[in-house]
């Protein structure tokens, strides 16, 4: 199966304060990588490293083929690149339809017609579409996370890096969630998704990877990630939320 992604000796570090240290793992097209890890472990520091916002200090990063390493963070998002943010910031004065049209437009260069199409397709999918003409500043939580969803989707991304994207969700709203990131992957999004709340990423990712201190502590199956020793020392008094 081919990678789409692949992460090579990825070192950052700002200060003495070591936020990733040779890091190493890959993604194949259409699959789902969860992480977890402590506060602090280096896990949105990585989505950045990814995107382009930030630059290692050494190692690679190879999309689809490609060394992207020193390609900028609008390029890699025009490659299919995509990202949302653990807090929505919506343009919260404009429609939900215009904040997605806003991602069509300037992430994935679809003007006009192609935007508007794009930006409803985003909204199908996430959703949103009868919240469509609604000020984006009056959604509750679920929505404005979709709406998150649903402007990075607008950019038509190859792959969509999800951080904490359920943070902040009730347990009857998370199923909601789910349901759409699993439709995403079914067809053929790659996703790569930092979160908290272990028992959403359990029934979505092929693969989980523990950071803690900017280290792989453990990757593989889901299951025995969350078994093994190292990772459970890393969560002992922790408020992780492994039971639904």
């Amino acid at each position: 199966m081919t990678a789409m992604l692949e992460v090579k000796g990825l070192s950052k570090s700002f200060g003495k304060v070591v936020t990733a240290d040779n890091v190493s793992f890959s993604v194949n097209a259409g699959k789902a990588l969860g992480i977890v890890g402590p506060n602090g472990a280096g896990k949105s520091t990585l989505l950045s490293l990814i995107t382009g916002v930030l630059a290692p200090n050494s190692g690679e990063i190879i999309f689809e083929g490609t060394d992207i390493s020193n390609t900028s963070a609008e390029a890699r998002n025009k490659m299919g690149i995509a990202r949302t943010f653990q807090i929505p910031r919506p343009f919260v004065d404009m429609t939900v339809f215009e904040n997605v049209y806003v991602g069509a437009a300037f992430g994935g260069e679809m003007h006009g017609s192609m935007g508007y199409e794009a930006a409803n397709a985003a909204l199908s999918r996430t959703g949103l579409i009868h919240l469509a003409n609604r000020p984006a500043g009056t959604l509750r939580l679920l929505d404005r996370k979709r709406l998150e969803l649903a402007r990075a989707l607008a950019t038509n991304p190859k792959i969509i890096l999800l951080d904490e994207i359920a943070g902040g969700l009730t347990e009857k709203e998370l199923p909601a969630l789910i349901s759409t990131i699993n439709d995403l992957i079914k067809s053929g999004v790659t996703v790569i998704w930092i979160e908290h709340i272990v028992h959403a990423l359990l029934q979505v990712v092929d693969e989980l990877m523990c950071l803690a201190f900017g280290e792989i502590l453990s990757i593989g199956d889901p299951n025995k990630v969350m078994k093994d020793p190292k990772v459970i020392e890393v969560y002992l008094g922790s408020t992780f939320e492994l039971e639904a």
